[in-house]
């Protein structure tokens, strides 16, 4: 699948396009969530190359699909790196992203100059998105204003957090009324993506740094030590605080400690 994306190139002082030994950045976003989602991470990060910001099928401008899973956005990933020439290239992935990303990584050893995973584990997750689904299965296409949606959407989904990070998906039609750039249903359909993602023995030898929240229910205990054994080159860095959307929530952190780290890949 061709993969709707947004670049954000390196300006070299000579004016010369990317060379060869700079780093490619792609970033990945998370389930519902899209290009839009990394802007001013993307600007900030293209200080060390060019910066690929995807939107994974079913999101954003991507393509729709009734196919949703882990593995196949892993072949969409391999698809887009082919496409684009990439080489010395770094995988930011936040939450199913980062599944993408770590999986990729697993299936294709020694191809990534490095790994930046947010906030999650290489183990099965629960689909635990019910609400957010029913939120947006809520018919707006007569709606007047984005207040209206949030309103409507408020009586299912309580968090105005999620609710906002949602309407990043929404977009006016032309005749009035909105609608969701998300494949809502074929989404709704893909219950156990995150499951049987793993084969006991993978290992890799990438390096890797894994950013977590302090807060979050996505890392426990045996995470860190799971990531450990998996990503036997990987770091593990806590943001004391923080939940799963710490490259929003602590923004300034995230970024300094994603810098750090590639400033150290590249040297």
């Amino acid at each position: 699948m061709k993969l709707a994306y947004k670049l954000y190139s390196k300006e070299n002082p000579e004016g010369n396009s990317n060379p060869p030994d700079q780093a490619n950045i792609l970033i990945l976003h998370g389930l519902f969530g899209s290009s839009k989602n990394w802007v001013s991470i993307a600007k900030k990060l293209s200080l060390y190359g060019d910066v690929y910001t995807v939107d994974l099928r079913n999101h954003g401008d991507s393509p729709h699909s009734e196919e949703h899973s882990i593995s196949i956005m892993v072949e969409d990933i391999k698809e887009f790196v082919q496409d684009h020439s990439l080489q010395n290239t770094i995988l930011l992935g936040h939450s199913m992203g980062g599944l993408v990303s770590m999986l990729y990584d697993l299936l294709h050893p020694g191809s990534l100059k490095a790994l930046i995973i947010q906030d999650i584990s290489p183990r099965p997750y629960p689909f635990a998105y019910d609400k957010e689904i029913r939120s947006m299965r809520i018919p707006i296409d007569r709606a007047n204003t984005r207040a209206e949606v949030d309103e409507l959407m408020r009586e299912v989904l309580p968090d105005a957090f999620i609710r906002q990070f949602l309407q990043m998906s929404l977009e006016r039609k032309p005749d009035g009324g909105y609608f969701w750039k998300l494949n809502v249903e074929g989404l709704s359909k893909a219950r156990y993506m995150f499951e049987d993602v793993f084969l006991p023995d993978m290992s890799s030898r990438t390096k890797a740094l894994f950013i977590v929240g302090g807060d979050s229910p996505y890392i426990k205990d045996l995470d860190r030590e799971l990531i450990l054994s998996v990503f036997l080159k990987a770091e593990i860095e806590t943001l004391a605080g923080g939940g799963h959307y710490i490259h929003y929530t602590h923004a300034s952190q995230f970024l300094d400690r994603i810098e750090r780290f590639i400033k150290g890949v590249l040297d």
